[in-house]
């Protein structure tokens, strides 16, 4: 299903080389760990907003496992959010939420409905309270740039002091901050620096992204591409991604650390979750910003099957896609093929009256044995071509090996 999730802009993107000049990875690299995103949500265990918010930054957003991760977290922010999550917590599922273009302010679940902005903003001056009086937060530094980061991009109030706190962290000779506080603090400060007209806050924000983005590009150098160890590289590279004038006119070489990426066959779903972001060229800092208007293009389920009882090993494979409404058919084999790629691969050649399917499951069609493979709806073979015909909702396409 993940294929057909993609919005053009992102394929278009991703039909380059392994990395593109504009720094994004090939549309198989992100294939591959989407799949293991969507093969990581389980409806016996608690959701990770994480994941929600990496497939929607990665595009991936038209799956059956996409709409029942998403209402798993309105689900769990309902139940949670007040008494039992962290700051930290709270802030990733608004990320989750404004990402999916769902309003944080009104989340409805179980007959409920809550304000979880307000829930991370008293969360957020808890942590900033226990920062003045103290010196060090209820809780991480790390969940305080996700809630400075998360306020900012929902335009609440309370991220501008929180900003500033962690800048002056990042200065700090003191402060030893890991490679994901920094990440993450990077990109709340960027958030933070672009909706502020203070110019002593925007000084102070300048000098600590530049701090912490040169140094990133100074760790990479010294590691060969790696920034920190290989599971923090994927903040780190969302920031550089995220940050480019705070390190200008310093160049990033996203193709080493990228190459440090490929090398690692990642599994943990939280890992992908931060590193695919990147991959696609984006960050955290785009959550607010992606298209909503896509959202409201309703999906429709195809169902595809692939018979040969004509050559070789028969064979017959059934599947259920969901495609965007008004996709052709072309689409729906590839969504079949991303799903499971080694049963339902294809091959197509260009004609001038479009693409023309050749092969199917590693079966080719053979002039000399006047065969072909032949698309049927309810028994009718289609009159148009895979490129130009859109099938309607649960109607059930076959492809069945002929001859003529």
């Amino acid at each position: 299903m993940l294929g057909v999730a993609f919005s053009i802009g992102v394929l278009l993107a991703l039909a380059g080389s392994t990395v593109a000049h504009n720094c994004v990875a090939s549309h198989h690299v992100v294939s591959k760990m989407l799949r293991h995103l969507e093969d990581s949500v389980k409806t016996d265990e608690p959701p990770n907003p994480s994941v929600l918010l990496a497939m929607n930054l990665a595009g991936a957003t038209g799956s059956i496992t996409h709409k029942q991760l998403l209402q798993e977290i309105e689900k769990e922010a309902v139940k949670r959010a007040q008494k039992d999550m962290t700051s930290g917590e709270v802030a990733l599922y608004v990320l989750a939420l404004i990402s999916s273009c769902e309003n944080p302010r009104h989340v409805q679940a179980l007959g409920k409905s809550i304000d979880l902005i307000s829930i991370l903003q008293e969360k957020t001056d808890e942590e900033v309270a226990s920062l003045e009086v103290e010196g060090i937060p209820k809780t991480t530094l790390y969940s305080v740039s996700l809630d400075t980061l998360s306020l900012c991009l929902t335009k609440a109030g309370g991220y501008q002091e929180a900003s500033v706190i962690l800048a002056k962290r990042v200065l700090s000779p003191d402060s030893h901050l890991d490679v994901d506080t920094r990440a993450v603090a990077a990109m709340a400060m960027a958030c933070a620096y672009s909706h502020t007209d203070l110019h002593d806050v925007r000084e102070l924000l300048w000098e600590a992204l530049s701090t912490v983005t040169n140094g990133f590009l100074d760790e990479q150098e010294k590691g060969h591409g790696m920034i920190g160890n290989i599971y923090s590289t994927g903040l780190a590279l969302q920031a550089l991604q995220a940050t480019g004038r705070f390190y200008a006119p310093r160049e990033w070489d996203c193709a080493q650390a990228f190459s440090v990426v490929y090398k690692h066959d990642y599994q943990l779903p939280m890992a992908i979750a931060q590193v695919l972001p990147a991959l696609t060229g984006r960050s955290y800092l785009e959550a607010a910003s992606l298209d909503c208007a896509a959202k409201t293009t309703p999906t429709i389920e195809v169902h595809y099957s692939i018979i040969n009882k004509l050559q070789g090993k028969h064979f017959s494979y059934s599947t259920s896609v969901w495609v965007p409404g008004g996709s052709t058919l072309l689409k729906v084999l590839q969504a079949a093929k991303e799903k499971k790629p080694n049963i339902f691969s294809f091959q197509t050649e260009q004609t001038s009256w479009g693409p023309m399917v050749v092969s199917i499951h590693g079966l080719a069609a053979n002039t000399n044995d006047r065969t072909y493979w032949q698309f049927l709806s309810s028994g009718k073979a289609l009159q148009e071509g895979v490129g130009t015909y859109k099938p309607h909702n649960r109607e059930h396409i076959e492809a069945i090996f002929s001859t003529y």
